[in-house]
């Protein structure tokens, strides 16, 4: 006779059913999953898992033969939470569960909370236990707590980590390996932040990271759990903060993934006009089930918690909310008040960051959503969504298009320079050059540059030093910085190469000096989201395409003067009003022989005189550069 395997009473507690049936678990990956414990003097892990449709689940792996029959879990009450503790489990044990539906099939499924999982196209989960590893970062978590990102430098360097650089034979770094290399770049370079493209499991190279079937697992492709918690520990020691791509606005229909998981509709909706998106193919979660809202926010928790992530990037927000996102007339459902907002969806959005900010004081939660929604970044109590700050995509697609134009044409485009402003301080934003403008054919940033080999990098230069000087926090891409002809390619390292050219370096160069500048120059960021930190000098001087604009710091007599030019025709003597008297040193130029340019400029100063101009008292005659920025700062007796 085979011995009971439920000779324990369970292990799970009526309270954490409670909480996680009524949306409220902040913890819910404590319990669910497989968690080890020494019972009565014998070692093993408790295995956990909410299946409450189905018939009847098991939990199979290399410790029984994957044979569904030997440790069959019980219910917990009626909650349809499932459960079993199996002594002798190892760490690295595969399991999976077998899940007998209603309609009478077996199917396989990984654990939505498992810690780790197998190297793809491999899909068990691994019994592991974050427990035991010694963090270093206390210096840093406590900083985080005291500043505010709003009036701090934030200049972050987007990555992915699986093609940022590659080993022999065009393998992966481990999680260790880039803890070192990439964070002496990002150091050395003067990034603030690493943003990192999504790192939770998922099967398919080609998604990068955004088809996630293991929302609790650090991709394998990588290391173990441990290994990541060192790349971030090594990242704060270093003073780089390290923000984590998170998606929820949908997941993959891979078999063994959370689509339905008993057998029927359990993560996302049923019906496929709110449950499967019509352009990616995939499945949307059912935002309003309680168990869903205790998953999701829960995991939040996880990666800021036990992981010490500074902050989550959401991905696709615009897509969540509104529920005709991709969709034609008659193939959506409206809420209960017949709009096509996603009330679900936005209740889960508030609740979680009203939870988020208040645990984890510091953080930051940033959105990509591509629409006018309003209050994005207001706090939920005041009827806002509740992030920190928005990717301002309206900058990003204004800027690159007036970029990407024949400088003779630029004339005729100068709104786009101008029109962001008009918002720039109706949310928190930051200003994005992403992953997203360098792949699918719409080239690499120097590629969408016009003009000859000296204008496309001359060009490149004046883009960076025009974003850093408008307002909103700094975002680039690797392989921006140094020129990368190709477009991002996933499965491959960057040309790390084309620094072995000159123009190459130049620009990397100036990327180093304007990053450092950002960091060193309180008017850059003290006021970012405020009016106060930036002042027109000249925005309609369309036919000669030039900008000029202070940046301002809380003390007003700390200010930058920025004038762009973005023909390839020096100006000599082009005047701009000032408010103050005396010198102003040219703290950057873009066109510097250093960066390959052309080494037109000032002679590293000039002094304002008394004439009055643009109405201000005091006026400066330049030489701007051809295709530059120069960037000026007064010098105070």
């Amino acid at each position: 006779m085979r011995p009971d395997p439920h000779p324990l009473p369970s292990l799970v507690s009526e309270y954490d059913i409670h909480l996680f049936s009524e949306g409220t678990h902040l913890f819910a990956y404590q319990f669910l999953g497989a968690h080890q414990k020494e019972i009565s003097g014998c070692s093993g892990f408790h295995f956990c898992v909410w299946a409450p449709n189905a018939h009847q689940v098991s939990v199979v792996g290399d410790f029984n033969q994957w044979d569904r029959t030997v440790h069959p879990l019980r219910l917990a009450g009626d909650s349809g939470i499932w459960e079993l503790f199996v002594p002798g489990i190892q760490t690295g044990t595969k399991y999976k569960f077998s899940i007998l539906t209603d309609d009478g099939r077996h199917v396989l499924k990984s654990d939505p909370f498992a810690f780790f999982s197998e190297y793809r196209p491999a899909t068990a989960s691994l019994v592991y236990s974050l427990s035991g590893y010694q963090w270093h970062d206390q210096e840093w978590m406590e900083k985080r707590i005291s500043t505010n990102l709003l009036s701090a430098p934030m200049n972050t360097y987007e990555v992915h980590l699986g093609s940022w650089k590659r080993g022999e034979n065009n393998t992966y770094l481990s999680y260790r390996e880039l803890a070192h290399e990439l964070v002496d770049y990002a150091k050395e370079m003067g990034y603030t932040h690493l943003e990192l493209l999504p790192i939770a499991e998922y099967p398919y190279d080609g998604s990068w990271g955004y088809q996630i079937t293991g929302y609790f697992s650090p991709t394998s492709r990588f290391g173990e759990p441990k290994d990541l918690m060192y790349f971030v520990d090594y990242c704060h020691q270093n003073n780089i903060g390290v923000l984590l791509d998170w998606v929820i606005a949908h997941f993959p229909q891979d078999d063994h993934g959370l689509g339905r998981f008993d057998g029927t509709a359990l993560f996302e909706h049923l019906d496929p006009r709110r449950g499967v998106h019509p352009q990616w193919g995939s499945y949307i979660f059912n935002y309003g089930r309680k168990e869903v809202q205790s998953f999701l926010i829960s995991n939040a928790v996880f990666w800021l918690k036990e992981y010490h992530f500074d902050g989550l990037r959401l991905d696709a927000v615009a897509s969540m909310l509104y529920l005709d996102y991709g969709r034609e007339n008659g193939d959506w459902l409206p809420n209960e008040f017949g709009g096509k907002e996603n009330l679900e969806a936005i209740h889960l959005l508030r609740n979680c960051h009203e939870h988020l900010y208040q645990m984890f004081p510091g953080i930051v939660t940033i959105a990509e959503e591509s629409t006018a929604w309003p209050g994005v970044t207001l706090p939920p109590y005041a009827g806002g969504l509740g992030f920190f700050l928005k990717w301002n995509m309206g900058w990003m697609n204004d800027f690159l298009a007036y970029m990407s134009k024949e400088p003779i044409h630029r004339k005729l485009h100068h709104h786009d320079l101008t029109f962001p402003l008009i918002y720039a301080f109706s949310e928190n934003f930051v200003l994005p050059l992403s992953h997203d403008e360098v792949v699918h054919g719409k080239r690499s940033l120097i590629n969408k540059m016009p003009g000859d080999w000296w204008q496309k990098f001359a060009n490149l230069r004046l883009t960076f030093a025009t974003m850093f000087g408008y307002p909103g926090k700094k975002l680039l891409f690797m392989g921006d910085d140094f020129g990368q002809w190709n477009e991002w390619n996933y499965d491959t390292g960057l040309d790390w190469w084309l620094l072995g050219y000159e123009t190459h370096q130049g620009l990397q160069r100036f990327v180093k000096d304007l990053n450092h500048l950002y960091l060193q120059e309180e008017a850059l960021w003290e006021q970012d989201t405020i009016w106060k930190g930036f002042e027109w000098i000249d925005c309609h001087d369309s036919d000669n395409s030039v900008l000029s604009f202070l940046r301002k710091g809380k003390n007003q007599e700390n200010f930058l003067v920025f004038i762009c030019n973005f023909t390839p025709v020096s100006r000599s003597g082009y005047r701009i009003g000032v408010p103050e008297n005396g010198r102003y040193r040219e703290l950057l130029n873009s066109d510097s022989e250093l960066y390959g340019g052309s080494n037109v400029g000032n002679l590293g100063e000039v002094t304002a005189s008394q004439e009055p101009h643009q109405g201000r008292p005091f006026s400066l005659s330049l030489n701007v550069p051809p295709l530059g920025c120069v960037i000026l700062k007064p010098e105070k007796q």
